[in-house]
């Protein structure tokens, strides 16, 4: 009787828990084993929780992925609970994103409060945190020993030594190698490269904090005029539709002798098929004519949908991802800076991503782009923005005359003001 009784009510205990337990569904596109790594956190906050979590995978391309999460959250969709998001979205997409001041009072203290204000819109968290971004210079030690070359501080010392070091080992017979890769398709990566550029060379930040637009001026026009002329002799010509996984595709099997890229690609480097494992290092990109290195704001959070039907649930989802352990653990897996400022000091990440404490200072100073001076106009200046570099490099137009009518359309969108 009283095993039958104890039987019962584990039956019954069971049913309560698989009552409470809900589906949940979260977006994300990702680049190198991004994807692959969220599975793996999933599956451990599935075990803890007894929901069950699917992964909507879309494209890497960030313009794709902000382009398909406003029409699900125009829609009203219910489909998606929570949503990776850029650094940048917060002030476009924060009307339709569940506030989470409250719900995460006891954790965001130990973020960055420059990452929290940065997802903080009138007062409402819209997202928390997951992993930060500053892009770092890659370049083949091996290679620059083997010429007695140096690190690159400048752009056309960059340039320079691209060029020796290709011409060199073509004439030794690798006939596939380039001096450089980067993200020049037109997207929103070529605003992060672009931006480098044109403030390292002090062109300004396209559109400045207190809302003027400065990109129309000489040291930005030269900026662009000088990366014009690396396409098709030290950079591929096919460079002009690289994002991400391009550059580094062609980087990592050996195929060039620098690369601008972010903090994901130097774990996929390291890694034991890597043909490249051990060859590399990274270093701050360079600064232009008399200008200093900047390096663009990234990085990631995660954001509740307002039209969740489980909304206390993919804030408990939410957490979990972003919590000390389980950025610890991404960030051995993918080299993605965490935004927990104690994670620097981790002796375990020091050791297996030594990438990760050295590039704090970066990060700390890393650029943003003028996301939050254009607000919901934002995407539109960059696209702007983006498309008129692109043109440029790609032999559409001169620098000057291209800058010239980017700073006339963004003076029209900005109307009586951001």
């Amino acid at each position: 009787m009283k095993l039958a009784l104890a039987f019962l009510a584990a039956c019954i205990l069971l049913g309560a828990v698989q009552a409470r337990a809900v589906e949940l569904s979260i977006v994300s596109g990702d680049t190198g084993n991004g994807i692959k790594v969220l599975r793996e956190i999933l599956d451990r906050y599935e075990k803890k929780s007894g929901n069950k979590v699917d992964i909507v995978v879309i494209p890497p391309s960030t313009t794709d992925q902000f382009g398909q999460y406003r029409l699900w959250l125009a829609a009203g969709s219910s489909d998606i609970d929570v949503y990776q998001t850029d650094v940048i979205w917060a002030p476009q997409l924060a009307s339709q994103l569940v506030d989470l001041t409250q719900a995460t009072k006891d954790v965001v203290g130990a973020h960055f409060p420059s990452i929290i204000k940065s997802q903080t819109v009138d007062g409402r968290l819209v997202a928390l945190p997951i992993f930060t971004d500053a892009p770092a210079l890659y370049y083949r030690k091996d290679l620059l020993a083997k010429y007695g070359a140096k690190v690159p501080a400048t752009w056309k010392q960059l340039q320079d030594t691209a060029r020796l070091v290709m011409d060199k080992e073509r004439a030794a017979g690798n006939q596939d190698i380039w001096g450089y890769v980067f993200q020049g398709n037109a997207y929103e990566g070529l605003t992060c490269n672009a931006l480098e550029w044109v403030m390292s060379n002090g062109g300004g930040q396209i559109i400045e904090p207190d809302g003027e637009i400065s990109i129309d001026n000489r040291q930005a026009a030269a900026a662009l005029d000088r990366v014009k002329g690396w396409i098709g002799t030290i950079a591929p010509p096919g460079v002009l539709a690289y994002q991400e996984e391009e550059a580094r595709g062609v980087w990592q099997t050996g195929n060039a002798v620098f690369m601008r890229n972010w903090p994901y690609a130097y774990a996929l480097g390291n890694s034991e098929s890597s043909p490249i494992k051990g060859k590399f290092d990274v270093a701050p990109l360079p600064a232009g004519d008399g200008g200093r290195p900047v390096a663009t704001l990234g990085g990631w959070n995660l954001a509740v949908s307002k039209y969740s039907k489980h909304p206390n649930a993919a804030i408990d989802l939410v957490k979990f991802i972003a919590s000390p352990e389980m950025q610890k653990y991404r960030t051995l897996k993918t080299a993605n800076l965490p935004t927990i400022a104690a994670l620097y000091d981790d002796p375990d990440i020091a050791r297996q991503q030594p990438i990760v404490p050295r590039w704090k200072e970066i990060f700390l100073n890393a650029q943003p782009r003028p996301s939050a001076t254009a607000r919901i106009k934002y995407n539109e200046a960059s696209s702007q923005f983006w498309t008129a570099v692109h043109d440029t490099i790609s032999g559409q137009g001169g620098a000057a005359d291209n800058l010239a009518d980017l700073a006339a359309r963004l003076t029209r969108l900005k109307g009586k003001g951001w």
